[in-house]
């Protein structure tokens, strides 16, 4: 075993964590999810079943990602942020195994802020922010900050979270990052 779990946390069996992984107290990961390497799993953090997380992915206090939900490389998950797997869920109607669950997918870097909501079915764009506590009610484009319910784009930002000012040819710099951006047909690239 060469990543960290607190004594408090709970393991099913059929899970594969990457070395240097810390899973904190109360934690649970089960069957069959998969987590990267160097990842901090907070407290009170629960995985589904066959969920996948990359590497250096960081969930904070009291997030449960819920079977379906793809979580790529260096994603941050905000405290108390919420995944949901069912677009209409009935208690007295239960929908139960993965073939009812909707796949969510949060691509490489993206930031979702605190008491955030994450409605199945979308898919998070690399280096995206959702702000806190944002409803995101469809997809979010790469680079794009959002915020509000229902989660609205009000900028963009580079790769390492700052703010993007696009010159006259489209072109905004990051001095954070030293890297070049593109904003081409409502489409951010990296030059």
């Amino acid at each position: 075993m060469n990543y960290f779990k607190h004594e408090s946390a709970y393991i099913d069996e059929n899970v594969e964590i990457g070395d240097g992984t810390k899973v904190w107290h109360f934690s649970h990961i089960q069957s069959g999810a998969k987590i990267g390497k160097n990842c901090i799993l907070g407290q009170n953090v629960n995985v589904g079943s066959n969920v996948v997380i990359g590497n250096f992915v960081k969930i904070q206090n009291n997030v449960s990602v819920y079977e379906g939900v793809t979580l790529e490389d260096f994603v941050f998950c905000g405290p108390s942020m919420v995944f949901t797997n069912i677009i209409d869920p009935r208690s007295k109607y239960p929908q139960v195994g993965s073939r009812y669950y909707i796949k969510t997918l949060v691509k490489e870097g993206a930031s979702l802020g605190a008491n955030s909501t994450i409605i199945c079915g979308h898919t998070i764009g690399k280096f995206a922010f959702i702000g806190a506590g944002a409803v995101v009610t469809k997809d979010v484009p790469d680079y794009a900050l959002v915020v509000g319910n229902p989660a609205k784009q009000v900028g963009w930002l580079s790769e390492a979270g700052q703010k993007l000012i696009f010159d006259d040819s489209g072109i905004a710099y990051c001095e954070k990052s030293k890297k070049k951006y593109k904003l081409e047909k409502g489409v951010v690239i990296e030059c």
